[in-house]
């Protein structure tokens, strides 16, 4: 397997907690909105919204890739972008990933309650191609696009 490092150093890892998802089964197209959200927030401001997000109670604000994508009601106000969606799917592998992250602060022995997410970073994994055979000797390709997303939380 391929070498993997994280995208971000720092010179004092001892109050930082550090999670990594790789070939997760999401676009990275629906993470980056949800991931440029999440950065910023508290460990537990971001599992409440997230929670929401998988209830379908508050929209991700689209800022990228956002053609032809529906307005949403109070977006605006929040975010100052109109248009957002429920990515339930990718959210549900974000919690999961922000749970490990607090498991991995638990284990070093950090503070949870002042645990910021200060990096989260999304990159393109595997595509996984595959064809479907058609009439006529044709085939329509069904590539299936992976994401790698790390979270980095410092405690302040």
């Amino acid at each position: 397997m391929k070498a993997w490092n994280y995208s971000v150093k720092f010179e004092d890892e001892s109050r930082i907690a550090k999670a990594v998802a790789r070939d997760v089964p999401v676009s990275p197209k629906k993470v980056v909105n949800l991931a440029r959200v999440l950065k910023g927030m508290t460990l537990e401001e971001a599992k409440r919204y997230l929670e929401r997000v998988i209830e379908k109670k508050e929209a991700v604000p689209y800022w990228r890739y956002n053609g032809k994508i529906a307005h949403k009601r109070g977006i605006a106000d929040r975010w100052g972008v109109a248009s957002g969606k429920y990515p339930v799917k990718a959210a549900k592998y974000m919690l999961k990933l922000l749970r490990n992250l607090e498991a991995n602060a638990e284990n070093k022995d950090l503070d949870i309650e002042r645990l910021r997410l200060i990096h989260i970073g999304v990159h393109k994994g595997i595509t996984l191609k595959r064809y479907m055979p058609r009439a006529f000797g044709r085939s329509t390709p069904k590539f299936r696009k992976t994401s790698n997303i790390e979270v980095i939380a410092m405690e302040y």
